[in-house]
C-alpha cells in the first residue's frame, strides 16, 4: 500500500475552513477514508491587543492554504484539485510535492506511529468514557486518528462506537 503523506493546497483567502468542509464531505460520499487520512488549517493562539485589553485569539498560520494528509493517487489529486475554493497543490509545476519531516515538526503535526498491543479482532475492554467498563470486539482500526471501531450491545443490538487508542485495554 502507498504511503500517505502531507501536503499543501492552496486555497482562495478567507476560503480555508469551506475547502476543509468540502474536502471532508467528499470524503464521506465517496468513502476515500483511507486514502485522504486528514485535512487542517493550522492555527496558533495569538495575544491581540484591542482598545488596552488583551485577548487571546486563534489565527491562521497559513492563511489561504490547507494541510492534507494523503495518499497521492488519481483519484485523491482529483478530488482535492476540484473542490470548490482550490486553487491548487503546493509544488513545482502540476505535480504536488509531499512536506518532510522537518517541514512538518514546526507544525506540531507528529507523523510517527503509535505502537498499540490490540490490532481487528481482538476483545478489548473500555478503561474510560462514556463506555466505561464495556466490553467490545474491534472491527476498525484508524492509526492516523488513534481511534478504533468496536460493536457495543446497545438495546439489544450490536452498534458501532468509535473510541480513542488510549480509551481501551486489550482483554
Amino acid at each position: 500500500m502507498a504511503e500517505a503523506n502531507w501536503y499543501v493546497v492552496h486555497t482562495y483567502s478567507g476560503y480555508e475552513n469551506k475547502v476543509k468542509a468540502n474536502i471532508e464531505k467528499t470524503i464521506e460520499n465517496r468513502h476515500l477514508e483511507n486514502e485522504i487520512l486528514e485535512v487542517r488549517v493550522p492555527m496558533q493562539d495569538v495575544v491581540e491587543l484591542k482598545n488596552g485589553a488583551k485577548k487571546q485569539v486563534q489565527k491562521k498560520m497559513f492563511p489561504g492554504y490547507v494541510l492534507i494528509n494523503m495518499i497521492m493517487n488519481d483519484d485523491t489529486w482529483y478530488v482535492v484539485r476540484n473542490t470548490r475554493g482550490v486553487t491548487g497543490f503546493v509544488g513545482p509545476g502540476s505535480k504536488p510535492v509531499p512536506l518532510t519531516e522537518a517541514e512538518m515538526r514546526p507544525l506540531g503535526i507528529k507523523t510517527e506511529e503509535v505502537v498499540v498491543d490490540f490490532t481487528e479482532g481482538d476483545s478489548v475492554l473500555v478503561i474510560a468514557g462514556v463506555w466505561k467498563d464495556t466490553v467490545g470486539v474491534i472491527q476498525t482500526m484508524n492509526h492516523s486518528k488513534q481511534i478504533l471501531t468496536i460493536n457495543v450491545d446497545l438495546f439489544g443490538r450490536e452498534t458501532p462506537v468509535e473510541i480513542g487508542f488510549a480509551e481501551v485495554k486489550k482483554l
